[in-house]
């Protein structure tokens, strides 16, 4: 007599069916793990969004930007490998600051006047270098150059961006301007060294820089800060702080040898 199946057996599904199952388990997971991590960190894309917006042309910039950060923000989610060694928070600010960045280049635009000035101003301050030898201060770079102070900062507010984009072109790892995190991938020999050689150089045009021209920079690259931010710890206003900065970038730019 053929013995009957048991209960047991007879509720089990077939293999296929449970590893079916236990896919579209997994997937449903990870699609309910992407979304939460993508709402979590909506916060951030606007952050790195308000920390680049002095370098955009004006607020018609925004909508593209953060549309940009969150592309990136999603691109994050969906590639992200939770089994690595790297907190999401961490690989999704690379992401997001990279398609950021990508869309300032897209619409990066100098008029050649501007071009024309900043020469003149970076030679004159080139000159006054080697003839004092120190850095000139703001206002004697103004008289030299003949123009007005809000002249010269509003010329090297206009051109900040060509300066920003070069400066975050230098690196992917902590460094004294900029305290990133390891990128995402393994640099080959050649690269660690020419990136080891580039951080270097910008280390020693760093300390070249007057302690204000310093602060200012760390402020905003090292410790993260938004212009807002960094106004509020220096206790000025924060377009105060944006022409610093612009004065900033500007002479580190000319050290390193990046003019525009």
């Amino acid at each position: 007599m053929k013995p009957k199946d048991s209960p047991t057996a007879e509720m089990t599904p077939p293999l296929a069916v449970r590893t079916r199952a236990m896919h579209a388990y997994a997937a449903q997971s990870r699609a309910l793990l992407e979304e939460k991590w993508i709402l979590d960190h909506m916060p951030l894309v606007k952050h790195v969004v308000n920390k680049v917006m002095v370098h955009a042309r004006g607020k018609s910039d925004l909508e593209d930007l953060i549309s940009a950060g969150t592309v990136g923000l999603v691109k994050a989610a969906r590639s992200f490998d939770p089994s690595r060694e790297v907190e999401f928070k961490t690989y999704a600010y690379i992401r997001i600051r990279g398609a950021i960045i990508d869309e300032l280049r897209r619409n990066s635009f100098v008029p050649s006047n501007v071009h024309q000035e900043l020469r003149h101003i970076e030679e004159t301050y080139r000159n006054l270098s080697a003839k004092t030898g120190r850095p000139p201060s703001d206002e004697l770079l103004a008289r030299e150059s003949k123009v007005t102070l809000e002249k010269l900062y509003k010329t090297l507010q206009d051109g900040r961006r060509q300066h920003f984009l070069s400066i975050h072109g230098l690196n992917e790892e902590k460094s004294p301007l900029q305290g990133l995190v390891p990128p995402d991938h393994e640099p080959g020999p050649d690269q660690q060294a020419e990136r080891k050689e580039m951080l270097e150089v910008l280390t020693d045009a760093l300390m070249e820089l007057s302690e204000r021209d310093r602060h200012v920079l760390l402020l905003y690259y090292d410790r993260d800060l938004t212009m807002k931010e960094t106004a509020e710890v220096l206790g000025v206003t924060e377009s105060r702080v944006s022409q610093l900065h612009a004065s900033a970038l500007f002479k580190l730019s000319v050290k390193l040898g990046r003019s525009l």
